[in-house]
């Protein structure tokens, strides 16, 4: 009797792992984890990059772009390493992984609240870009056409996600993963020939913005976390090899490996000629969006931001993915809710719905990065699996393998504590012009409940817009 119990259990188990998400399909070829990896890392992060310089300056910028890519490929090689670390058992999904090297419950809360908030805020800021690209396409192509807010291009943008998020698994995304890849390169490609094309700028400053000593200390923080949320594929890297098959002969790993080098070099392709040549063009005068700055030859532009549109979809789903599965894992085997498409259409529905609401809250792109890239992205890209390598290998003290782990987790604990300083400051000087996201989207509600609010008022103009910040 007890045997037939169990025996059932663990056929339900196996039918829920079937339905989730991750776990669904496992018939991934080599390639299908390139583009996957591409899709992940490349995206919203690229095209800050000559921003980013601008607030690094060139020294500094070159020696953090090429350790940073050092960095994260070093511990990106760890996590496919640590994927079937324990003879017949794959750790499917990051917090997994931070269970097995800290312990049950240790290891879910240290991996799952950084994790969420890196896939729901790479999201959000996804939102933001996809919806600014589409505006600037639009003008593009558009010049004298009216002024369309941007908060109607974000939900213009995430009317096809309401759809593309209903594919049950990676595997079914992988149409729409390939074609973001290729368009990664392609308008990275087009945004530094752009860039070449238009010369160095007349009276090109390559010195800091800001005037103040204080002022240039916090560019320079948020620049880093600039940077960091360029590299931030690895919150994904685990779910996207769950999907690779594998056997005691022919492990996941070896066809993974293949994909992230692949991957990488691309990457490289598409960061560092964006980063170097765009700052060198524009220098301290860039955009938080290099094609923002880019306005001819005008056609380019146009095809480039809508290339930016296309790869963002992949890059949405690819990130929403994990996020699906916490929130699938949670209703199905926690709360008892029976598997079924029903499900499924209202817990993704949702989900779009807040990441496009957020979005809509909090256009200032530049910063939202920075303080994201600094605060959770260091983490669990720089430093959480070096900590996870060093717990459950245990390499000989003052080893290559004990340096190389402890000098990344020293640079990724600095980047963490730095980074969310900076932009969180650009972010509070930012936001003074911006008004609420009711008032926004409803130009009527605009001009009635703001000539109400100042007529209620006798302070001056400052203090009526930081009041509308502060509610």
């Amino acid at each position: 009797m007890g045997l037939d119990r169990q025996q059932e259990k663990d056929a339900r188990g196996k039918a829920i792992d079937d339905w989730l998400p991750i776990t669904s399909s496992r018939n991934a070829k080599w390639w299908y984890s390139a583009f996957h990896n591409v899709t992940a890392m490349v995206g919203a992060g690229v095209l800050s990059l000559p921003y980013a310089m601008a607030g690094l300056g060139w020294g500094p910028g070159v020696v953090i772009l090429v350790l940073s890519w050092i960095v994260t490929l070093y511990t990106l090689w760890q996590m496919v390493e640590m994927h079937e670390m324990v003879p017949g058992k794959r750790f499917d999904r990051y917090h997994e992984l931070g269970q097995h090297a800290f312990g049950e419950k240790l290891g879910l809360w240290i991996v799952v609240p950084q994790q969420v908030i890196v896939e729901v805020g790479v999201n959000i800021a996804y939102m933001i870009t996809g919806g600014k690209s589409l505006q600037k396409f639009h003008n593009t192509v558009c010049p004298d056409c009216k002024p369309i807010r941007t908060t109607y291009f974000i939900m213009i943008f995430a009317s096809c996600h309401f759809v593309l998020s209903h594919l049950p698994n990676f595997n079914s995304i992988s149409g729409v993963s390939f074609a973001a890849a290729a368009m990664s390169l392609t308008y990275s490609t087009i945004a530094w020939t752009a860039s070449v094309h238009k010369g160095v700028q007349q009276d090109v400053q390559y010195s800091y913005t800001a005037s103040t000593t204080a002022g240039r200390v916090f560019t320079f923080f948020s620049a880093l976390g600039d940077v960091a949320f360029a590299y931030a594929g690895h919150n994904v890297v685990l779910e996207i090899q769950a999907t690779i098959p594998s056997t005691p002969e022919k492990p996941s790993k070896g066809s993974m490996w293949k994909g992230v080098v692949f991957a990488y070099i691309v990457v490289a392709i598409c960061y560092f000629p964006v980063a170097l040549i765009g700052y060198w063009m524009f220098g301290n005068s860039v955009a938080d969006n290099i094609l923002i700055t880019l306005e001819k030859p005008r056609g380019l532009i146009a095809a480039a931001n809508m290339f930016v549109v296309i790869h963002v979809i992949g890059s949405y789903q690819i990130y929403a993915m994990p996020v699906f599965d916490m929130l699938e894992t949670l209703l199905v085997k926690k709360l008892k809710f029976t598997p079924c498409f029903r499900l499924r259409l209202i817990t993704r529905t949702l989900y779009v719905a807040f990441t496009m609401f957020i979005g809509m809250l909090i256009p200032f792109f530049g910063s939202l990065l920075g303080f994201l890239g600094g605060l959770v992205f260091a983490p669990t890209t720089y430093f959480l699996p070096c900590i996870m390598w060093l717990a459950v290998y245990k390499p000989r003290r003052l080893s290559l393998s004990w340096f190389a782990n402890w000098i990344s987790i020293v640079l990724g604990i600095i980047l963490m504590i730095l980074a969310p300083i900076g932009a969180l400051r650009q972010i509070i000087l930012q936001a003074k012009t911006f008004k609420l996201f009711l008032v926004m989207i409803f130009p009527i509600a605009e001009r009635t409940w703001w000539n109400s609010y100042e007529n209620s008022r006798s302070e001056d103009e400052n203090y009526v817009h930081n009041s509308v910040f502060q509610l």
